[in-house]
Formats: structure tokens, C-alpha cells, sequence
């Protein structure tokens, strides 16, 4: 058994849209021009594929093998790494979901809590992950916290306790969660090579200044190249320059809350602003209304360009 690869993920991480035909069928095609565009245009070197933003809990296994060998095969040599999402409600599809990544190279896997029937206690939650993680041993494994859409209450830090242990692949969080008590505590538990990436946009900043060593954000997607200014902002000191950064970006987001942000919505902002052809959601997302994707993006343009 190879050793796991201890190349920290750090910086930021774009959680990237999943480019669908206008009959809703996933289109390959697309990926190549998109990792080219993230790297050109935006500066994200890292990507975060088949998670929510991808619509992971709408695509069979096999679309999401067909995704995640694409997003490697079009990412190699030229991005840093490659995280692929593997969890299911099915214990076996996240198994052989991990096993297919490691087959074709990605950098590492990552696994939400299944939320249909819920790991009642951190304890059964580990030993979910435990028999995932058993399954691809030598790749990188992090376990991705979104209680607001799981509903499983289990804090992280709870998750955390021993759990390298169970899995002596673990090697952080991506905490898309906004209870900055439970990440700070997960930041204070964690040894130097695990990594702590913090998955709420608009609030970066006080992510950073807890200790998160980076960022996975959908909105990386077509704001990396800001969101990447205001990291470098916060690494010299200067606060003033980061939290304008951070303010713009929530400027952008409680605009578009008012109207109805959500993954169509947010999914057609991305296709506005880079000229990608991504496709509408699958249902039950709806697409969104053309007026209100216009409206975002110019006000996106407004505030950053």
C-alpha cells in the first residue's frame, strides 16, 4: 500500500458547477475550457468537483465517475489538486465512488454526512467515514461539514476526536458551516498537516483569523482572482484591504439573496460572468429567470470591475 501524499491543501479551492446540455445531460466537453478559464482568469489552482455545488445528489454513479475522470484527466499538469466528493446516501456508492478515485488519480476524496437516515452521534458519523476512507487508503480524506443542509447537528470537533485513529488518511475539514465556535475549536484540535478549509464565502475573513489554512467556495469560481487579493491582503496585515474585499463580496451575495440566490441562480451568475456554456440545474433545482441572473451580474460588475 503506497503512503498518502502529504501535499497540503491550502489557498483557494473553487467547488465547480457541473456543465450540463440544455437537455440535461452532463457535457465533458466543457471541462477542459473550464479548468483553463479558473486558471487564467481567476488564479485557483485547486478544485472541489462533484459536491453540492455540483449537483452531486442529482447525478447517478456513473455520471459522477464519467465527471470526476474528466475533471482529473483535463486537470493534470495543470492544476495543484484535484478533490473529488464521493459521499452518497448509499454507504457502497461512497465506496465505490472512493475506489474509482483513486483509480484515476485525484488528489484526494472528500465525504458528507448522509442526511436522509442521519448518523445520530460523532461516534457512528467516524465509522461511517471510517468504512469509506478504508476503501481508498492512500488517498488524502476529508470529511466536508454542511450541517444547514444535512441537518446532522453532530459539531465537527466532535467528528474530529481520535479520528485519525480510525483513518490514518485523514487530513482536514472542509467546514461549510457558520458556527465559528465549532471551527475554531476544530482549528485548535488539528495537527500541523491536516488542512482546515473554511466553506462559507462571505465570511473568509473571520474564517482566516481563526486559523483556516484555505477556502472551497462556489463563488471562487468566477471571484478567485479577488478572493485570492484578499487573502493576500490578510497574509501581509493588512485588514483594511481584506475586509473590503470581504465586504464587496457580501455586498454581491445579500443582493442576490434578495432576489433568490440559489444554486440555478448562482450556477447561471458563473455562466454570465465566464462565458462557459454549464448548462440550467437538474431538477428539482429550477433555472433561473434570465432577468434575475442580468440583474446579478451587473451588479457583480459594479462592484468589481
Amino acid at each position: 500500500m503506497a503512503p498518502v501524499d502529504d501535499n497540503k491543501l491550502t489557498g483557494l479551492v473553487a467547488a465547480t458547477f457541473t456543465p450540463l446540455t440544455s437537455q440535461g445531460e452532463i457535457n465533458l466537453m466543457e471541462i477542459g475550457p473550464y479548468i483553463d478559464y479558473l486558471i487564467e482568469k481567476q488564479g485557483i489552482k485547486n478544485i472541489f468537483v462533484n459536491g453540492t455545488t455540483g449537483e452531486s445528489v442529482s447525478l447517478s454513479v456513473a455520471e459522477r465517475k464519467s465527471l470526476a475522470n474528466e475533471w482529473c484527466l483535463k486537470a493534470r499538469g495543470k492544476m495543484d489538486q484535484v478533490i473529488v466528493h464521493v459521499g452518497c446516501m448509499s454507504l457502497k456508492d461512497s465506496q465505490e465512488l472512493a475506489r474509482h478515485a483513486a483509480q484515476i488519480g485525484a488528489s484526494g476524496i472528500a465525504v458528507i454526512a448522509p442526511s436522509f437516515f442521519k448518523p445520530s452521534t460523532a461516534e457512528v458519523l467516524r465509522t461511517f467515514l471510517q468504512e469509506i476512507a478504508a476503501v481508498a487508503p492512500t488517498l488524502p480524506f476529508y470529511y466536508y461539514h454542511l450541517p444547514a443542509v444535512t441537518d446532522v447537528k453532530v459539531p465537527a470537533r466532535e467528528v474530529l476526536q481520535n479520528i485519525e485513529k480510525l483513518i490514518p488518511s485523514f487530513r482536514g475539514v472542509k467546514f461549510s458551516g457558520s458556527d465559528l465556535l465549532d471551527f475554531g475549536q476544530c482549528v485548535s484540535c488539528s495537527p500541523p498537516h491536516w488542512s482546515l478549509l473554511y466553506g462559507v464565502d462571505e465570511q473568509l475573513l473571520a474564517g482566516l483569523v481563526l486559523g483556516a489554512h484555505g477556502a472551497v467556495g462556489s463563488t471562487y469560481n468566477y471571484l478567485g482572482c479577488h478572493i485570492n487579493n484578499l487573502i493576500s491582503a490578510f497574509n501581509r496585515g493588512d485588514l483594511i484591504q481584506a475586509r473590503s474585499i470581504q465586504f464587496q463580496l457580501q455586498e454581491l451575495l445579500s443582493y442576490a439573496i434578495k432576489l433568490g440566490f440559489d444554486l440555478g441562480v448562482n450556477k447561471q451568475l458563473m455562466i454570465e460572468v465566464s462565458g462557459l456554456s454549464l448548462g440550467p440545474p437538474r431538477l428539482p433545482v429550477r433555472p433561473c429567470p434570465h432577468s434575475y441572473a442580468k440583474e446579478i451580474a451587473h451588479k457583480y460588475h459594479t462592484i468589481f470591475l
